[in-house]
């Protein structure tokens, strides 16, 4: 699974998820919830890139 990278610099990383939202390690990119947004910015998911 590929890793996207945040504008903020924030890279989220399907083997680490994103446990503060409820996201388990494991979740690819593309399987996190359409409201998901950055931990660190609240950028939308349409803003990430591949890492």
């Amino acid at each position: 699974m590929q890793k996207y990278e945040c504008p903020c610099g924030y890279i989220y990383d399907p083997a680490e998820g994103d446990m503060d939202s409820g996201v388990d390690s494991g979740t690819a990119f593309e399987d996190l919830p359409d409201d998901w947004v950055c931990p660190k910015c609240q950028a939308e998911k349409e803003h990430f890139y591949l890492a």
